[in-house]
């Protein structure tokens, strides 16, 4: 049986997103920046996903640009909040030791450049409280990012609380919302969003296309230039193609959040639920405040990648935590945040679902994984010398 469980890291396109995209690769391939007729269909259809992209976050149309993923609207929405806040002698940013690496890293250049950033300590749960956010906001503080919620372990962090005291102290406010958007509810007007990333791959629409969404007012810094596009704010001809079937996936996504939501949580807890009974093990990531398909545990006595090549060979595809960082033989930066050891950290299983998931997958699952586990357990001298007494059990 072949069991996809890695759709943290990119999701099957749907159905109506590959219907959607056909017509601009094939018929109504035109430049959208063209004044002759095709030009002006492929420039129709760009502003119609745009209106709908629109609709599904509680935005306006004009609030919306289009980018090639996540981590690009992430770095233009960093740099441009922090070059506002340079022209007005504020140069410190509050954020999470837990981001995505298009975060992260964004943020390390600024600190070359002068800026102070605040890394609020996640807590064992993987998560923050907006007090937390409070407490670190200055004087100096031109802008909070936090994601949605957390890419490894799935934790869905209070975004209106959080929102609602940066809009009250008159910060600019982020939110890495690639993971959230499309699986849980997102409205940027009633949670204070002045800021959101999401990429179009994470739920069921086509790679490389993803937006930006800024608030009316929020004086976005171009990273790209050479062009007119975008108003003038993301240069080079628009993926017409991606975009029309990013605004199809996430409409989709949409209108069916709730009861994908229900069916997704309901193979999750299960899944958790078996895993559980597996000795030396950790559900990571905040059980109540969860994605719906988010599941993540660390096994003690193993390591991951040897876990992953060998459900692999059983045809179950998963993954130790972000894609983003599966070439680093480095322990999760997450699992770190959160307080657990280097040794807990490298034994570490995402499994992540969606609404193509079924029972008899996660059935199969349930199987395979406790086998993998003891098989690797029993080729372990550190494990050999914990259950001797050796050493000592760390879960």
């Amino acid at each position: 049986m072949q069991v996809y469980l890695d759709n943290a890291a990119t999701t099957k396109m749907s159905r109506a997103a590959i219907d959607a995209m056909i017509p601009y690769l094939d018929s109504v391939y035109a430049n959208p920046s063209a004044l002759h007729s095709m030009g002006q269909r492929a420039k129709e259809a760009l502003e119609e996903a745009r209106a709908s992209v629109a609709a599904c976050l509680g935005a306006r149309s004009d609030e919306i640009y289009f980018t090639s993923g996540g981590s690009e609207a992430d770095n233009q929405a960093i740099l441009s909040a922090a070059m506002i806040g340079a022209r007005k002698g504020k140069k410190h940013i509050v954020t999470t030791a837990f981001e995505h690496h298009a975060v992260l890293h964004t943020l390390a250049k600024l600190e070359k450049q002068g800026f102070t950033v605040t890394y609020l300590d996640v807590g064992r749960k993987g998560n923050i409280t907006a007090q937390q956010v409070a407490d670190a906001i200055t004087e100096e503080t031109c802008l909070v990012t936090t994601m949605f919620a957390n890419n490894e372990i799935g934790s869905v962090l209070p975004i209106a609380e959080i929102g609602a005291v940066c809009r009250e102290r008159k910060v600019l406010f982020h939110t890495d919302a690639v993971q959230a958007v499309g699986h849980i509810p997102v409205n940027v007007g009633q949670m204070n969003i002045d800021m959101l990333s999401l990429s179009g791959h994470k739920f069921h629409g086509p790679k490389g296309v993803g937006v930006l969404y800024a608030r009316k007012g929020v004086a976005l810094s171009s990273l790209i230039e050479g062009g007119a596009q975008e108003r003038s704010r993301r240069a080079g001809t628009e993926n017409v193609a991606g975009i029309a079937a990013l605004a199809a996936a996430l409409r989709e996504a949409t209108d069916h959040l709730e009861e994908n939501a229900d069916k997704v949580k309901a193979l999750r807890d299960k899944l958790i639920c078996g895993l559980s009974h597996i000795p030396h093990s950790v559900l990571n990531g905040d059980r109540q405040y969860r994605l719906p398909g988010n599941v993540h545990f660390c096994f003690e006595g193993i390591e991951g990648e040897s876990l992953l090549l060998l459900l692999d060979e059983y045809g179950i595809e998963a993954s130790s935590g972000s894609a983003c960082t599966s070439g680093s033989l480095d322990p999760s930066h997450v699992l770190l945040a959160i307080g657990h050891p280097h040794e807990i950290a490298h034994g570490s299983l995402r499994l992540t679902l969606s609404e193509y998931t079924t029972e008899e997958e996660i059935d199969y699952a349930l199987d395979v994984i406790p086998q993998v586990v003891a098989r690797l357990r029993a080729m372990s001298p550190i494990w050999r010398d914990k259950t001797e007494g050796k050493k000592a059990f760390l879960l």
